[in-house]
């Protein structure tokens, strides 16, 4: 099956199927697309994505498909050698991780988005900054951390659901989380610092998918750098 996989790796979505490919020994081709430039509204891009969003995949030159969500659904069920836990074959527990990746999008992803965007990255699409907008989002964004807590991270494992091993939905929410990496000190550590079980699971999905989930993520610590030289 020749598969690639049209990313930017300042995606949050782009990183976790990387990642999830690395991880899992699937052989792709990465084509980057990048977002600062324009690369996504094409139209050859708009021929593989007509939304015009990362990430995307075809398959065997035909088949094509983007959101981030259905594109992990489809490459844990496709490709052989998926360890089980990251999208498991009981119906009960896929329900269970569907309701998470739903919840997500609507939740974590847009108090996210919201925040980053009107604090940080908007003046970068043509947009001005939104400091109302940026505490709305990171108000949906504190209560969605607050939610995974309560709700998803139990005592008796260390990821979503109790699970002593990581799904597709760690994967998404913690690469989500990870976005935050784009502010600076303070704004981190007010949002995150109360989250002492959130820290830990970011660090334990880290250390599952070792070394792929830093490889992943230097294209966003170096885009950090660049964000604060020119702002200076």
């Amino acid at each position: 099956m020749e598969l690639k996989v049209y990313v930017d790796r300042l995606s949050q979505p782009s990183r976790a199927i990387v990642i999830f490919c690395k991880v899992n020994k699937i052989d792709f081709e990465e084509v980057g697309i990048e977002l600062l430039k324009g690369q996504h509204l094409t139209p050859e891009f708009k021929e593989i994505n007509p939304m015009g969003k990362v990430p995307a995949i075809v398959v065997d030159g035909k088949f094509k498909l983007f959101e981030s969500h259905a594109i992990l659904i489809f490459l844990a069920s496709a490709f052989p050698g998926v360890a089980d836990h990251w999208y498991p074959a009981d119906l009960y527990r896929r329900a269970e991780i569907h309701s998470i990746l739903d919840w997500h999008h609507s939740n974590l992803r847009r108090g996210s988005i919201e925040f980053i965007q009107n604090t940080l990255l908007a003046p970068f699409f043509g947009r001005p900054l939104n400091p109302q907008a940026a505490a709305e989002g990171e108000k949906v964004l504190s209560s969605s951390l607050s939610k995974i807590e309560a709700l998803w991270l139990k005592e008796s494992g260390q990821f979503l659901l109790g699970s002593s091993q990581p799904s597709i939905a760690d994967l998404c929410l913690v690469c989500e989380i990870m976005q935050l990496e784009f502010t600076d000190e303070t704004d981190r550590n007010r949002i995150l610092g109360p989250h002492k079980k959130i820290q830990q699971w970011i660090e334990d999905t880290k250390n599952a998918t070792k070394p792929h989930f830093d490889e992943v993520h230097q294209a966003l610590f170096a885009a950090k750098v660049k964000l604060q030289m020119q702002r200076k």
